[in-house]
């Protein structure tokens, strides 16, 4: 039996005078509402742009998105910007007559799908993308959050369009490829039709469709969560586990609420797993251990993070310093910003997230987080296979940071175009084939993708002193003459730690070259002292020193560039050593130090 939706779904008592209330007084909201009411005026004084044909068409024509999807995002923020300011200053006319302005545009777009995820030879209708579905789930939320304070022509008009848009091609349309997908699109559409649905769908003659709906969505779920193992690691990365998780964790909520507790995902141990990932995945700082198409300094969904905190006692609750800026978010999205506010808990001061050592036993990641009196550091490398979501080439890929700050990088997910996603293209891109990474260039090839390039573990061994991990990767690379190549780090926690890594090779026949490379976003510099690089921090704190074998590697230094996630040009460099003696057998070393700041 499903309960009744109400505003005590979102509100304590569903008193939700009382609730935004108490967000302007308190002191715990100050900056978020600095921050949401620095953009409602910011874009009072912006005209609002719609979306043309001509941007919708640049991806079929060019490949690009950004241009479309700017302007989609931003009427995104618009709608946001101003259902929050409605709610938290009810009395201002301005800004509930810029909310309707921005609902009005928002139904009355040909699609709510960005263009790189439908075709332009057919209907658009039927489509369903990660945006339609989320876009339908905000308005959904919005149509009850405001009430009667939305006129009747858009409360019935976001019925009609939910209907038209997710739940009947849902039900009548598919199966949609994500249906099943293992990954964070099957969470978020069909979480954010679940959603819509158990918003929208509450009479009893609505009781048949709810329950198709839900039917549907529960096994997307299922799908969802099969692609974690039970180390509850998202091989997509952060963001994306706040994205796919917290769309599930959205739809849970509300699935828990209406079905009266019966209905409850949180019992799973597989979500509780899950739900800690979060606080695995920070070196120091907002720098975050970013493997696959992820971005290298994050901060935290304080709603999201609080609410399963308050689910889990092994979750811990995160420092408020990394909290999300309210404008942090490009895709403008509805559901976090508004959890945001609604789920927040008062959190005590603290500065980060403590030590931690760990080894994601599926996922093939390890995370070492330590403190000293010289700050946090942070090392992490990866096995895992070269097919996962957002697939980099990066068996052996590894990780230095102190305070926020990345000595040896992941250059993360580049900028996001149709070439991008292709599977004849995309290891062209330095941020996701193996030349963008850290590790070896064999006899001039590369890593190469698929499931079966695959890491196997030789060692994971954690200490208080000393961590240690060892793989053998040589089925990374297409390459006959290759029979073994191990490779093992020595992670030395002391107040300056330092990284050993060995790399253990063994061919049919000598190669005719072999580099190890390194990838850092600093400027390296070649010391005058033999045998040493120096990567100087650009806080003017530490320096990083890789000490090498003058007699074996001759050292390359490259500057590079790539498209970042954001459209633009970043610089990053290569370290490259070439070792000068060639054999059969063959054992490199390098050592990584902490130093007090100097460059030699």
């Amino acid at each position: 039996m499903m309960q009744a939706i109400g505003l005590d779904f979102y509100y304590p008592g569903g008193d939700a005078e009382a609730f935004w209330s108490k967000v302007r007084s308190s002191q715990e909201y100050s900056d978020d509402l600095a921050e949401i009411r620095a953009e409602g005026r910011r874009l009072l004084a912006t005209p609002a742009k719609e979306l043309s044909y001509s941007s919708f068409s640049l991806f079929h024509t060019q490949g690009s998105r950004l241009e479309f999807e700017q302007i989609y995002f931003e009427k995104r923020r618009r709608l946001n910007t101003f259902a929050l300011l409605s709610l938290l200053e009810p009395e201002s006319e301005c800004y509930h007559t810029a909310l309707l302005d921005a609902v009005w545009s928002i139904c009355s777009e040909l699609t709510w799908c960005l263009p790189a995820h439908v075709s332009l030879d057919r209907s658009v209708s039927a489509e369903i993308d990660l945006f339609l579905a989320e876009t339908g789930f905000t308005l959904a939320e919005l149509r009850l959050l405001l009430g009667d304070r939305l006129p009747g022509i858009l409360r019935s008009r976001i019925a009609e369009l939910v209907e038209a848009r997710l739940f009947r091609p849902f039900l009548e349309q598919g199966p949609y490829s994500w249906e099943e997908a293992e990954h964070n699109w099957a969470a978020v559409c069909a979480g954010s039709i679940g959603s819509a649905a158990l918003l929208l769908l509450d009479s009893e003659e609505d009781a048949g469709r709810l329950t198709r709906i839900l039917e549907k969505t529960e096994r997307s779920m299922e799908f969802y969560l099969h692609g974690f193992g039970q180390d509850g690691a998202c091989l997509e990365g952060l963001g994306y586990w706040n994205y796919g998780f917290g769309y599930f964790v959205y739809y849970a909520d509300l699935l828990l609420k209406r079905s009266g507790g019966q209905r409850d995902w949180f019992r799973r141990e597989q979500v509780r797993s899950i739900a800690g990932f979060q606080q695995k995945c920070f070196l120091g700082g907002d720098a975050v251990a970013n493997f696959s198409d992820a971005l290298p300094h994050a901060v935290v969904h304080l709603g999201l993070s609080d609410y399963l905190a308050s689910k889990y006692e092994e979750v811990q609750s995160p420092p408020l310093r990394l909290r999300a800026d309210y404008r942090d978010d490009h895709c403008s999205r509805w559901a976090p910003a508004l959890r945001n506010i609604l789920w927040r808990e008062e959190h005590e001061a603290k500065s980060g997230w403590g030590p931690i050592d760990v080894y994601l036993e599926d996922a093939g990641w390890f995370v070492s987080r330590m403190l000293s009196d010289a700050g946090d550091f942070g090392f992490s490398a990866k096995g895992g296979h070269n097919d996962e979501p957002h697939n980099h080439n990066d068996l052996g890929q590894f990780m230095l940071a102190h305070n926020g700050e990345f000595y040896l990088s992941d250059l993360g997910c580049g900028e996001y175009t149709k070439d991008y996603f292709r599977d004849d293209s995309r290891y062209d891109y330095a941020c996701n084939g193996a030349q963008g990474h850290a590790v070896p260039i064999i006899d001039g090839v590369l890593q190469a993708a698929g499931r079966d390039r695959q890491a196997q573990l030789r060692e994971a061994k954690i200490t208080d002193k000393e961590d240690r991990l060892a793989m053998e990767l040589s089925s990374a690379y297409p390459l006959d003459e290759l029979t073994t190549f191990t490779r093992s780090w020595s992670w030395h926690k002391c107040p300056l730690p330092n990284l050993h890594l060995q790399d253990e090779y063994h061919f049919k026949a000598a190669p005719g070259s072999l580099t190890e490379r390194f990838v850092t976003l600093l400027p390296p510099v070649l010391a005058a002292e033999s045998g040493l690089v120096v990567l100087p921090g650009r806080k003017g704190e530490l320096a990083l020193e890789l000490r090498y074998d003058a007699a074996l590697l001759q050292p390359e230094i490259s500057r590079r560039t790539f498209r970042d996630h954001f459209g633009k040009d970043a610089v990053w460099y290569t370290v490259d050593f070439h070792a000068l003696q060639l054999k059969r057998t063959m054992s490199i070393q390098l050592e990584f130090q902490f130093v007090l700041y100097k460059l030699k």
